[in-house]
C-alpha cells in the first residue's frame, strides 16, 4: 500500500510539472487571435482619452500600441466604466487593463500587475482664483469631488484635515466641471491628469502644493494569465532599455517619467 501511495504521489508531482511546463496558454490565445483587447477609461488624459477628432490618444495608448507591434498583435481598445473595470477583466471582457491603474494591495487580491511603469500620486485641484485654499490643510470641511472607483476615493481619507462632503463622479471631466461652476471646493485627481487639464484650461485651475499619495502605475491582468503578463513585461523592459518609453514619456509629459531612479 505504501508503494502505491509513493507511485501515486510521484505521478501527481510529474503531472503538475508537465502542466506548469505546458504553460497557461494565455499568450498563445492572444497570439492566435492576432489581437489583445485592453480595457480603459477613455476620458483619462494624458494616459488615454479622445482628441477633438474622436481618436483615442495618450501615453498608455502609445506604449501599448508599441508593445502590440513588437509582439506581432493588434491592440483593440474597450472603453468601460472605471468603477467596474476589474470585474469586467475577470469576466473576460478584455485581456488586461492598461490605463494608469494604481498598484494597491487591495487590487493585488483580484489581479496580477506588471512592474510599475510610472510613479504618480493624488493631488488636489482648486479653482485658479480660489484664495481660501492655499495648502492641503485648508481643505478641512471642503466639498470634494472624486472619480468613482479611482485611487482618489481612498486618497481623500489621507488629507491632513477631514473633508466635509465627498461626491463621486463617473469621470474626472464632470467633477472638474462642477469645480469650475463653484459646486465643489476641490477635485482629488492623479497628478498627471490634473496637470493635463490645467495645461488645456489655462487660468482656470491650479494644484495645491504637495502630493496626497505616491502611487505606482501598472498593467493589470487576470491572475491565471501569467504567460501573457510576462510577454508584455519583457517587451516593456526592452522598451525602457532602448529608450522607447522615455521617448513616449517626453511626448506626453515633456520629460522622462518612466525612469525608476527618479521616483525615489
Amino acid at each position: 500500500m505504501k508503494k502505491i501511495w509513493v507511485i501515486l504521489s510521484s505521478l501527481l508531482v510529474l503531472a503538475c510539472a508537465v502542466s506548469a511546463f505546458a504553460g497557461d496558454g494565455s499568450f498563445k490565445r492572444v497570439k492566435s487571435a492576432g489581437a489583445m483587447t485592453i480595457g480603459l477609461d477613455d476620458a483619462f488624459p494624458p494616459m488615454g482619452y479622445r482628441n477633438d477628432k474622436g481618436q483615442l490618444v495618450g501615453f498608455d495608448i502609445d506604449a501599448a500600441e508599441e508593445v502590440g507591434k513588437r509582439l506581432g498583435i493588434k491592440i483593440n481598445w474597450q472603453p468601460t466604466a472605471w468603477d467596474g473595470v476589474i470585474h469586467a477583466l475577470n469576466s473576460k471582457k478584455f485581456d488586461c487593463i492598461w490605463n494608469g491603474m494604481t498598484i494597491t494591495d487591495e487590487r493585488k487580491k483580484e489581479v496580477a500587475f506588471t512592474k510599475p511603469y510610472k510613479m504618480d500620486g493624488q493631488v488636489a485641484v482648486v479653482r485658479f482664483a480660489d484664495k481660501k485654499h492655499k495648502k492641503l490643510g485648508d481643505l478641512k470641511g471642503a466639498k470634494v469631488g472624486v472619480q468613482k472607483g479611482s485611487s482618489a476615493v481612498e486618497a481623500v481619507k489621507k488629507l491632513p484635515a477631514a473633508a466635509g462632503e465627498v461626491r463621486e463622479y463617473e469621470d474626472n471631466p464632470k467633477a472638474l466641471l462642477d469645480l469650475e461652476s463653484d459646486r465643489l471646493d476641490t477635485v482629488i485627481i492623479d497628478d498627471a491628469t490634473g496637470r493635463d487639464f490645467i495645461a488645456k484650461r489655462p487660468g482656470k485651475f491650479r494644484i495645491l502644493p504637495g502630493n496626497i499619495t505616491k502611487e505606482p502605475f501598472g498593467v493589470a491582468f487576470r491572475k491565471e494569465d501569467v504567460e501573457l503578463r510576462e510577454a508584455v513585461q519583457k517587451t516593456l523592459d526592452k522598451m525602457v532599455k532602448d529608450g522607447t518609453m522615455a521617448k513616449i514619456s517626453k511626448k506626453w509629459f515633456g520629460e522622462d517619467i518612466t525612469n525608476p531612479k527618479k521616483w525615489k
